[in-house]
């Protein structure tokens, strides 16, 4: 009896120790625009950190045994539906962590964050998300003042010409689209670029001639945009239309699983954008890490930014999950907030640059590169990765 009772015994204490019997499931909120405008964008968000999460389950186990479970809500591209799902988050659902969407879905659901003391992670990389008080508010990576910076740097560095460079702003005339209009404007400013120009307009606008004609008489020789997709379609019919032939630039938001499809024959070679990220070119072990998702999960075949992107957000919290119960033995939204604040160059296998955050500095990192962008879907990089403002720009030769 005695025998029997010591095996139960040791068999309560090897059961006691075996981390499943403690894991926890780890619930993210994911407010993201699946049907809204622009929602080929958020489908592929979506996707993106759905997959990554999925592989970190099946394939690596969980985070120490707890599985993650993404909880996705269709904002639909409208505030109050994306406000409505982070306070379901808080209260119901109880999440660990979120994801929201864009710019004024980031900015209205940002007070209900730091109310709830959830860290979140916004998917538009806007800087006034940014903008104090900054707790619980992260972005992946460098805001759209990036953006701003490395492409008017390179236009600088490569323009000809006695004359400053003469640039137009053209965007949507949302938190979204104005983002990029005064770090542009403070830039050019300080760095001899001539702004000549900012034309705006609302989303569903379908037809540019007017905004396009602007840019043109006012002479601007390079058109930097902050718009989705198809709008970037519109502006290169447009400008065929009329006659007009400047250099195109882009955030990083530029293109998405359709554009290819949209802008055959329209492209050419006139986009180039800021990238932040990892391409298949770079063949680094971040890269082999997608592209091994691709092959398991079907849901993507080639590389898209969108999808990228997603995956990026799902590394990420993972790490954050991590730390979090490497630093402080649990994870919680305190463990897991805390343990994003001790990030220092974080490393995702040169998907995206190194990620650092702080008490101080939500934004991740602030590198990035230019890109030009083939009708064939393929991104050719133009410059090394860079800080902008610090000499570090290299503009390669493209062969």
């Amino acid at each position: 009896m005695r025998r029997v009772w010591c095996v139960i015994v040791g068999i309560v204490v090897v059961l006691g120790m075996t981390p499943a019997l403690h894991a926890k499931e780890i619930k993210v909120g994911a407010a993201i625009n699946l049907t809204g405008p622009a929602s080929t964008w958020g489908q592929f968000h979506a996707k993106g950190q759905r997959d990554y999460f999925r592989y970190v389950n099946e394939v690596k186990g969980g985070v120490n045994g707890n599985k993650i479970e993404m909880i996705l809500v269709d904002t639909m591209y409208k505030v109050p539906e994306a406000v409505a799902a982070v306070r379901k988050f808080a209260d119901s659902d109880q999440v660990d962590m979120i994801a929201t969407w864009g710019a004024g879905e980031g900015l209205a659901a940002k007070p209900i964050v730091q109310r709830y003391k959830i860290p979140t992670i916004n998917y538009s990389t806007s800087w006034e998300i940014l903008e104090k008080p900054i707790d619980y508010m992260y972005l992946p990576f460098g805001s759209y003042q990036l953006d701003c910076y490395a492409i008017l740097e390179y236009i600088g560095a490569t323009h000809k010409g006695k004359e400053p460079a003469k640039v137009g702003l053209l965007t949507y005339n949302n938190a979204y689209g104005r983002s990029i209009h005064k770090p542009s404007r403070e830039y050019a400013e300080k760095h001899g670029i001539n702004i000549v120009a900012i034309e705006e307009f609302p989303p569903k606008t379908l037809d540019l001639t007017t905004e396009v004609l602007r840019l043109q008489k006012s002479g601007a020789e390079y058109i930097f945009m902050q718009m989705l997709p198809a709008a970037i379609i519109t502006t290169f019919k447009c400008a065929d239309r009329v006659g007009y032939e400047p250099q195109f630039f882009g955030t990083w938001t530029s293109t998405d699983p359709d554009f290819f499809t949209m802008g055959k024959g329209l492209i050419r070679n006139r986009l180039k954008m800021q990238f932040p990220g990892g391409l298949p070119v770079d063949k680094t072990e971040g890269i082999r890490v997608m592209e091994d998702m691709w092959a398991r999960y079907k849901t993507v075949d080639t590389f898209d930014a969108s999808y990228w992107e997603g995956v990026v957000m799902g590394m990420i919290m993972e790490r954050a999950f991590i730390r979090a119960q490497e630093k402080y033995g649990e994870i919680t939204r305190e463990t897991i907030n805390k343990a994003m604040e001790t990030f220092s160059n974080e490393k995702f296998g040169g998907l995206v640059p190194d990620v650092s955050y702080s008490e101080t500095n939500h934004e991740g990192s602030f590198k990035g590169r230019i890109v030009s962008v083939s009708e064939d879907g393929k991104y050719v990089p133009v410059t090394n990765f860079f800080v902008p403002g610090k000499g570090e720009i290299e503009v390669l030769e493209v062969k």
